[in-house]
């Protein structure tokens, strides 16, 4: 049988310096993934995003922090694999290649996080990709003990910011995005005892607080959460107008139509695009993204696909969706967190910043993953509902000997402005997202198609 020999390409458009490994150096880590080895990988901890080939075969493997695309063209002289973070700047490769004929955006693919997943460029047709889960952490490890699991919880918090610390310059400030809620105030408290611990002047760190049209929710819980720990100082409330808000341009950012993820991404830009007027050199941002997922605080009633017990059978729902070989899984978008989260690693891009997560690493999750919620809740919603807080609270005390307050959960875009404000200015069903979605990837075909005319 007669065989062909292929020529096969991968542009790599990727920025390294994206990466935030936490324990070891970038080329250790691309060794790992071009090794094949899903157990050498699942010792990255960090965000970061990694391709690498070996001959014919490419490798690629992400956290939550970090998307990673790729789509694969065709040329008469074999396969070209083209890996980037942004649905967009796949279509620019194709562009400059003279392929945009072959761009549509449901033709791309999103790596699952936590999935080593292998392609091989063998020419015409290419065969599907591999997946092999990297991490897996075991459920239901630590003993049904508040105290002991906040204690666990926010030390692997608390160590996983240290090392962030490490990888940043010592007298960078830090702006922690902060709603006065459970997670951006764990965020906030763990980074400011860090500094102290370190030796290093918390002076450099700031607590930014979306308010949209004047005094709202969050920004009186923000000054009321700092005012009973004296830390007020610290706080900088950003006012913006609600004519500043644009829900098709996150849309265009984020390059998705989820409702949920594009309020949220409507009000991260917002407050990104005035820290970046306030700060032109401002860099480095944190936040408390993954903290809802990880203790499972979302109301499940709110979505009539879910029930208690999927939520509480299935090994990082929130996180993940149902899976890579669930039907629902979308291969466009993947699924959970490992979709959504672009809502806050793609808006602060935009806006120049490096941002970084810790609720999202999967040192943190694996200890998230261990609590035994379901003797802790015996199936109870609203037992299930009140964990985080108590979790959460018991542990920054541990750590820091601070007494946080807790609030009731509040979505970022919720607290943000007034609810009739918000009824007013987002659609409530998810058709017009969608809309807007396909409107704007048309509408940059139809540009691209009068240019070349």
């Amino acid at each position: 049988m007669q065989t062909h020999s292929y020529i096969h390409r991968v542009i790599n458009k990727l920025d390294p310096a994206g990466n935030l490994m936490l324990n070891m150096t970038l080329d250790d880590a691309v060794a790992m993934v071009a090794s094949g080895d899903a157990e050498k990988v699942a010792q990255i901890d960090g965000q970061f995003a990694i391709c690498a080939q070996v001959d014919r075969v490419v490798r690629m493997a992400r956290s939550i922090g970090r998307p990673l695309r790729y789509f694969l063209a065709k040329k008469a002289d074999g396969p070209c694999l083209i890996v980037a973070e942004s649905m967009e700047q796949i279509r620019e490769v194709l562009r400059a290649e003279g392929l945009l004929d072959q761009f549509h955006p449901s033709y791309t693919r999103m790596v699952p996080a936590h999935h080593l997943v292998q392609i091989e460029l063998v020419g015409c047709p290419d065969p599907n990709p591999r997946y092999d889960r990297f991490f897996t952490p075991e459920r239901n490890s630590l003993p049904p003990d508040l105290d002991q699991i906040g204690k666990a919880y926010i030390v692997r918090l608390s160590d996983t910011i240290d090392a962030w610390l490490d990888r940043i310059p010592k007298a960078a400030p830090i702006g922690v995005m902060f709603s006065g809620g459970v997670d951006s105030g764990a965020v906030f408290l763990a980074t400011y005892d860090r500094l102290l611990r370190r030796g290093e002047s918390p002076a450099r760190l700031k607590a930014f607080t979306l308010s949209i049209d004047g005094i709202t929710n969050d920004s009186r819980q923000a000054v009321e959460f700092l005012q009973s720990l004296d830390l007020e100082m610290f706080l900088e409330v950003i006012d913006v107008p609600s004519a500043h808000l644009n829900w098709r341009t996150a849309i265009h950012v984020i390059e998705d139509y989820k409702p949920l993820d594009v309020q949220s991404a409507t009000m991260a830009l917002a407050l990104c695009r005035e820290i970046r007027r306030r700060y032109p050199d401002w860099q480095y941002l944190i936040d408390g993204d993954g903290g809802d997922e990880n203790l499972k605080d979302y109301p499940i009633e709110d979505n009539p696909e879910l029930t208690i017990r999927s939520v509480l059978n299935n090994l990082m729902l929130y996180q993940e969706g149902w899976g890579v070989h669930a039907i629902k899984h979308s291969l466009v978008h993947s699924g959970g967190q490992s979709r959504g989260h672009i809502r806050t690693s793609a808006t602060a891009k935009h806006f120049g910043f490096i941002g970084f997560s810790p609720f999202a690493t999967t040192r943190v999750i694996e200890v998230a993953e261990g609590i035994p919620f379901i003797e802790l809740t015996n199936w109870d919603h609203q037992k299930l509902y009140a964990l985080k807080g108590e979790i959460v609270a018991r542990g920054i005390h541990f750590v820091t000997g601070m007494s946080m307050p807790t609030y009731d959960k509040r979505r970022f875009q919720h607290g943000a402005m007034t609810a009739d404000r918000f009824n007013q200015f987002f659609p409530s069903d998810e058709l017009p997202y969608r809309n807007e979605f396909q409107r704007y990837w048309q509408s940059r075909d139809s540009i691209a198609s009068t240019a070349s005319q």
